[in-house]
């Protein structure tokens, strides 16, 4: 008995009518939503890159800084125009990064400069959140700190380190537990 390959993209049925497979519906779904977002894309919306175009924000300051999302340190160069980050580049002569940011760096202005970002401490306070001072809140933390120490000693808090943190600040909160009284520290390395 000879088998015969079938054409890809249908599938032969009892009734003889082809019907689609997978790879066909995702060649042809695929095909229609191209059509479609060239179809739908206003003029002007999209437009070719040219090099050495013109900066949008002529006046801003270049500010090189480092990318805060981990301790890598990748080069990131802020704009700056009336106090306000405007937008950014990579840093091509950048030791580590080398002209290259991953995603979350890539994303760092819009991550600092979100609408959603809390700016001042706030408290839950009868179901509602309330702004407090950061004295205010420095002090309950601290008085809470203290008394849960008093109550269950100093092993029963665990100091949590952040790869965000450089390698003098994780000297520091090292020191800090120490200074508590306790072992219990530990990193949040993602490697």
């Amino acid at each position: 008995m000879k088998i015969r390959s079938r054409s890809k993209g249908t599938v032969p049925t009892q009734t003889g009518r082809a019907r689609t497979d997978r790879r066909g519906f995702l060649k042809a779904a695929a095909t229609a939503l191209g059509a479609g977002a060239v179809a739908g894309t206003p003029a002007g919306f999209v437009r070719r890159a040219r090099a050495g175009e013109k900066n949008p924000f002529p006046d801003a300051k270049q500010v090189k800084t480092v990318c805060t999302h981990c301790s890598v340190g990748c080069g990131v160069i802020a704009e700056v125009q009336n106090g306000v980050w405007v937008r950014q580049e990579m840093e091509l002569n950048h030791p580590i990064s080398r002209g290259a940011l991953c995603c979350k760096g890539a994303s760092l202005r819009d991550f600092a400069m979100s609408d959603k970002r809390l700016r001042h401490p706030i408290k839950l306070v009868g179901g509602k959140w309330q702004k407090i001072s950061w004295e205010k809140a420095l002090d309950e933390i601290a008085d809470r700190l203290l008394q849960i120490r008093k109550e269950s000693g100093p092993d029963s808090v665990f100091w949590m380190g952040s790869a965000k943190m450089s390698n003098e600040q994780c000297y520091l909160f090292r020191k800090m537990a120490a200074m508590w009284g306790t072992n219990n520290v530990d990193h949040q390395a993602r490697v």
